[in-house]
């Protein structure tokens, strides 16, 4: 049993040294993309001739609080109305669907054109609505925003213009935080966010890898959804989905970091959970469902395919942090009480240097949002530290749904519930999309707390503190989420 234990923690801690390898290669690519200037060929906007027409497609499904807001935001974008239609694609079941109603009718009357397009089921949830407008759509390029999002007017003109490449075939821009500073929760799903969207989009991109339209805040060719098969609705994530197929079929994507699409993060953390169960599930679903396809497509690179494994496979990394989590607290009292065993211990420890490139990359990502200088470098070590601590806290959770997903477990497209929350007096205790209920999930989490503060104790007890830091940031992780859990509920 030792020598499995041993074993299993090896490996685990091997595969996310690869992984740490392929983020350390995405920042390389990161540092030699900012040195490139970008002569890609552009329309002029300036010229009628050159201006193409625009299909907005605002997917909704109970958005409440968030509605209207997302309405007044796309209503003001600033593009020839002549050359751009609205659809509003409502899925919704409760009173949203009568106020969405009464907002479209009234910018419809101020010349608007602006569609507001309802089904009568919601199969294939997301990807359905949007492959329901698709048919129907005049424009030749579709922009999507979900219904959280606020993009600037000027939007369409810092995107439109770059499919004057016709091998492009989705244009997508970096997600902006409207509520970053709300809470230490909000802080670390923009820290998080901000690295994909800094140094991993831009670092597969410059690298000529595989990357994702993000679902929202991208614009499609309208030719190139139809010929990489349109949107599918059996992953929870049809945008990897859709983005894995087209580049399969060879299409460009093209990313812009500089163009920024603010957005709401969610606030309460059984909204987060939502969102990071669809998003991690939904990954392992596109893993299962596409990899063998990439790794047999001879045209496609070693380096791209060791890329895209890493990036499909992003949220099975929770699978293996939770696993050498558990295993650490027996593994310190086989190192305890196992002298032969020195040898492989001293060898583990080489892969403590996969903290110091993860801690690298974040701090280029930080310092890219925050600026650099001492201050916002201490200020980067204590988000370093409570965003590794927390996501390990939500490693159970994000575990379970990369199950579910590898196993082909189906389950229902559950919406992040929105608040149309920005400050810290604003209220959202009365949101009625809010689940009341503590799930297994976090009886385990609260167990875990339990488990990691045995840890603490026993390296006090044995006087071995070689793993006291990672206890105790999963000590106070899984205290964290659990907490949250049980007494944010309303």
């Amino acid at each position: 049993m030792q020598t499995i234990i041993i074993v299993l923690y090896t490996l685990s801690l091997t595969v996310i040294f690869l992984y740490s390898l392929a983020q350390l290669n995405l920042l390389f690519n990161y540092l030699k993309a900012k040195k490139k200037i970008d002569n890609a060929p552009v329309y002029d906007l300036d010229n009628p001739d050159e201006i193409p027409f625009v299909t907005i497609q605002l997917p909704l499904y109970n958005e409440l609080y968030v509605v209207k807001r997302l309405l007044d935001n796309i209503s003001k974008m600033d593009y020839p109305t002549n050359k751009m239609e609205i659809q509003v694609l409502d899925d919704s079941t409760d009173e949203s669907l009568t106020e969405t109603r009464k907002l479209i009718n009234n910018l419809r009357l101020e010349g608007l054109p602006i569609k507001h397009i309802t089904r009568t089921n919601r199969v294939g949830f997301k990807a359905g609505a949007l492959k329901e407008g698709l048919a129907i759509a005049k424009g030749d390029y579709i922009a999507i925003f979900d219904s959280d999002f606020v993009p600037k007017s000027d939007w369409l003109k810092k995107t439109v213009p770059y499919f004057k490449d016709p091998k492009v075939g989705v244009v997508q821009t970096r997600w902006a935080h409207l509520n970053r500073d709300y809470s230490i929760l909000t802080k670390i799903q923009a820290f998080a966010l901000d690295f994909h969207f800094v140094l991993e989009q831009v670092g597969r991109n410059f690298g000529h890898h595989f990357i994702n339209f993000n679902g929202t805040a991208g614009i499609w060719r309208k030719t190139c959804i139809l010929d990489a098969g349109n949107w599918q609705g059996d992953t929870l994530t049809e945008d990897l989905d859709l983005s894995y197929r087209a580049q399969l079929n060879k299409w460009d994507f093209k990313y812009l970091e500089e163009v920024e699409t603010p957005a709401e993060l969610p606030i309460a953390i059984s909204a987060a959970r939502s969102q990071q169960f669809r998003w991690n599930k939904g990954a392992a679903e596109n893993f299962q469902k596409l990899y063998g396809r990439l790794l047999k497509d001879p045209t496609v690179s070693f380096k791209t395919k060791f890329h895209s494994f890493f990036h499909l496979l992003n949220s099975s990394m929770f699978l293996l942090v939770l696993l050498i989590a558990i295993l650490s607290v027996p593994v310190l009292y086989i190192k305890n009480t196992n002298p032969e065993f020195d040898f492989i211990f001293k060898v583990t420890a080489f892969f403590a240097i996969s903290t110091v490139i993860f801690f690298i990359c974040y701090w280029v990502t930080y310092k890219k949002i925050h600026g650099s200088g001492f201050k916002n470098f201490i200020s980067y070590v204590g988000m370093f530290i409570a965003f590794f601590s927390i996501a390990m806290g939500f490693s159970v959770h994000n575990s379970l749904a990369v199950l579910e997903g590898h196993f082909g477990k189906k389950s229902e497209f559950i919406r992040t519930p929105k608040f149309n929350v920005n400050k810290l007096s604003d209220s959202w205790k009365s949101n009625i999309y809010l689940k009341k209920t503590i799930s297994l999930n976090t009886i385990l989490e609260s167990l875990l707390f339990l488990y990691f503060g045995f840890a603490i104790v026993s390296a006090f007890y044995m006087r071995d503190f070689g793993l006291i830091t990672f206890h105790i940031m999963l000590f106070f992780g899984f205290g964290f989420v659990a907490f949250k859990s049980i007494f944010s509920r309303i």
